[in-house]
């Protein structure tokens, strides 16, 4: 064990060593203190984690099992944590820590306790200060990620809850999953000093994943649905007792379109739908990449299948819309409906107020006036309304670089989220 334990060092020690490019890393810097992390859009370090990886499997071949600790209870977090979290809290399944350090304006942070499996870590903390803290703390305490052995885990969602007396803050923030190789974890962050300068810290905790809880499920599923515009590949599943993933790859043209891509892709369990949690995806050196994020599956489980009822589609227009209509009666664009609501000349240019439901998106849009056809310069003034029956309309202005008053609107196409009803079964041991 000895000889394993000096390669793997060795191995750290190279892998440490690769370094990104200095304006990679003053990007990667510099948007990271800009805002806290959010799900879309994740930067991965793709080429540190495959090569890991690829060690990992060439002298272990190992498989990596979810863990959690059996330890005690995490007080204080009740009204914060909610369903699937509450219950394992309840369970004694979190690791208490308790370890703290002070920011830089006085704030005493504790992290109170983690809980991790193969899917995420979740760390669970305070801030306390009895002068007051602002907000929710996010002004004076940025975790930026985790790291320990063979581990350098980004941080991914979090929440919080203050007090009425807006001295404490309890929160939670889900990281990356960590290393079952890792003894000990290291939380690196940034506070503010009273130059208001942001500051670099780190508080190190010990991390024992020797008493390990299976994962339930963990899988190859290697189908691919074809959309309008590409392909969507569906890798892998894997269910531990904090959430379900599943894991694929994009190669869709125009998967950036619409916001809610990810949304209409169902993951049904015994015959019933199990809740999503949220999604994600990023860009990599092998393609786009992407996670969708269900609830824990239930027990025992009979049956488990992938149903992408709505994706992202594209249907070919050429619509020519007569803009002396506008206000009446709305147009049908291939079963979807477009309501024109004001044409106008200011002197920004034409200005034409159009109405659709929230998950349409047009393509090649132009107008033609008497002296030529002009194409669509931006869009607008965007708000949303909700409908008696439900539906939420998108209405915005489309803006056009002409003074001339428009006859006619030629649209080329739409992006719109299309009901495909794909249905991947997933069999169950």
């Amino acid at each position: 064990m000895n000889h394993v334990e000096e390669r793997l060092t060795e191995e750290k020690k190279r892998i440490d060593s690769i370094t990104a490019p200095e304006e990679l890393e003053a990007k990667l810097r510099s948007a990271l203190l800009v805002a806290r992390p959010t799900r879309r859009q994740r930067i991965a370090p793709v080429w540190k984690a495959a090569a890991v990886a690829l060690f990992l499997i060439v002298i272990f071949g190992y498989h990596y099992n979810a863990f959690a600790y059996y330890g005690k209870k995490l007080l204080g977090f009740d009204e914060l944590i909610s369903g699937t979290l509450q219950e394992l809290n309840e369970q004694g399944m979190g690791q208490v820590v308790d370890k703290k350090t002070t920011l830089s304006d006085g704030t005493e942070l504790t992290i109170n306790g983690i809980m991790a499996d193969a899917n995420q870590l979740i760390m669970y903390y305070t801030l306390t200060n009895p002068k007051g803290i602002k907000d929710d703390g996010g002004h004076i305490f940025w975790p930026t990620k985790i790291t320990g052995f063979l581990t350098n885990s980004n941080p991914e969602s979090g929440t919080s809850l203050q007090n009425e007396e807006h001295t404490e803050v309890k929160g939670t923030m889900s990281f990356e999953p960590v290393s079952p190789f890792s003894k000990k974890l290291t939380l690196n962050y940034f506070d503010k000093n009273l130059n208001e300068q942001l500051i670099e810290h780190s508080i190190s905790f010990p991390y024992d994943p020797n008493q390990a809880m299976q994962t339930e499920v963990k899988q190859s599923i290697r189908k691919t649905v074809k959309v309008d515009k590409g392909t969507v590949n569906f890798q892998s599943i894997t269910a531990t007792p904090t959430m379900t993933m599943i894991k694929g790859k994009l190669n869709v043209d125009n998967f950036d379109r619409l916001p809610s891509a990810l949304d209409g892709i169902e993951l049904i369990a015994n015959g019933m739908p199990v809740e999503m949690l949220g999604g994600g995806h990023e860009s990599s050196p092998t393609g786009r990449k992407f996670d969708i994020r269900y609830d824990v599956l239930p027990k025992p489980l009979k049956s488990l299948e992938l149903v992408m009822k709505e994706f992202v589609g594209y249907q070919k227009l050429e619509q020519r819309i007569a803009l002396s209509s506008a206000g009446k009666e709305p147009f049908s664009l291939e079963g979807k409906e477009l309501w024109v609501k004001n044409v106008s000349v200011t002197s920004e240019g034409v200005e034409i107020t159009i109405a659709t439901e929230d998950d349409i998106l047009l393509d090649g849009v132009s107008i033609e006036t008497p002296s030529g056809t002009i194409t669509l310069k931006t869009t607008i003034r965007q708000t949303e309304t909700k409908l008696d029956d439900g539906t939420i309309l998108k209405e915005r202005t489309l803006l056009f670089d002409s003074q001339a008053k428009p006859e006619y609107m030629h649209i080329k196409g739409m992006h719109y989220m299309k009901v495909y009803n794909e249905t991947i079964e997933i069999p169950v041991d």
